[in-house]
């Protein structure tokens, strides 16, 4: 029998979020931390509960410093404090959530222990006792070891009340740096751009479908959906200018999400690390890099509407770099090594 050169294709499924760790109630945010700890939903969960927002009793020493970051930056501690700490090894982490707290104190620790006496003050190797963690942790979830959108902004929140809405004002974060309240809203706005993402995001596989089956009207009606997500993405972004200070953001937050540009020597790397990796690339932090629009900027219809997300964070940084300068006399941003 002649065969199957005519045979149609079966249709392609359709495209689950969840498959790409993506949530139809937060998008790229890791889950509400209370829920991803076991309960059905934050009303489920007592006022005692902490959930996902500490690490259980075997990493209490990471936890510590963690709350204590701003203080021991600021009275140059941090690094003795972490030469102090013992060498934990992340196998008793279990399941994705405690992995992603762990990468999200790690790095901030790692950022604090890094920056700790300023720009001239830096260090070219980490200890052992916090380097191997993080390269071990950060090999488990695939991601890079170092401080990135999805600890700063994606796992770095909760809720104050967790029956409360999803606003300003019953959101906090789970560690912090210099910064005070400046740094918090950075954080904060930066989620609620996240959040007013998630329509568009749902949006994007309902597009696709649309598109394989030819359904105009549903392919319409998810780019409308699309559009109406990034500006309120926009608007999410403009609130920026209410809850952080320029002066701060440039004087005090930029440096924590630097970093320099040749690769950094793990110490011990030849014992502890892959065979033949020696090395650890650092690249430099960044909200903008980390702005839903990015992930989208292939998306045809989409593309030209979703250009507003980036030349808005770069307005308001180009307004913050100017508004310190001129509080500094200089003339051009101090160059970071």
């Amino acid at each position: 029998m002649e065969g199957s050169a005519d045979t149609e294709e079966p249709p392609l499924l359709p495209l689950a979020l969840s498959r790409f760790h993506i949530s139809e109630e937060f998008g790229f945010l890791l889950p509400d931390p209370l829920v991803g700890a076991g309960c059905a939903s934050p009303s489920a969960c007592t006022g005692e509960r902490e959930g996902l927002t500490e690490l259980p009793a075997p990493y209490r020493p990471w936890m510590d410093i963690a709350h204590e970051l701003p203080q021991l930056i600021t009275s140059h501690q941090l690094r003795s404090r972490v030469h102090q700490m013992p060498q934990l090894s992340p196998q008793q982490l279990r399941g994705r959530e405690e992995l992603h707290l762990a990468h999200l104190v790690l790095s901030f620790i790692t950022m604090g222990y890094v920056w700790q006496e300023g720009e001239e003050g830096t260090v070219q190797v980490l200890p052992r006792n916090l380097a191997v963690p993080f390269w071990e942790v950060s090999q488990a979830l695939g991601l890079p070891p170092i401080l990135s959108h999805a600890d700063f902004v994606l796992a770095n929140w909760r809720r104050k009340d967790p029956n409360g809405p999803l606003e300003m004002e019953n959101l906090d974060t789970i560690v912090t740096l210099p910064g005070g309240e400046s740094l918090r809203g950075f954080i904060l706005v930066t989620l609620l751009v996240e959040k007013a993402a998630v329509p568009g995001i749902k949006a994007i596989p309902q597009a696709l479908g649309a598109t394989l089956q030819g359904d105009e009207e549903s392919l319409h009606r998810a780019l409308e959906e699309l559009a109406g997500a990034i500006e309120a993405m926009r608007e999410a972004l403009r609130r920026m200018h209410d809850y952080v200070d320029p002066e701060v953001f440039y004087s005090v937050i930029r440096i924590f999400l630097s970093g320099p540009l040749s690769p950094w020597p793990l110490p011990d790397c030849r014992v502890s690390c892959p065979a033949g990796r020696t090395t650890l690339p650092w690249p430099t932090g960044s909200s903008t890099r980390g702005c839903p629009r990015r992930r989208w900027r292939s998306r045809g219809a989409a593309r030209r509407r979703a250009r507003s997300c980036t030349p808005s964070m770069s307005s308001w940084a180009s307004a913050t770099a100017r508004t310190a300068m001129r509080g500094q006399g200089r003339d051009e941003p101090q160059r970071f090594p």
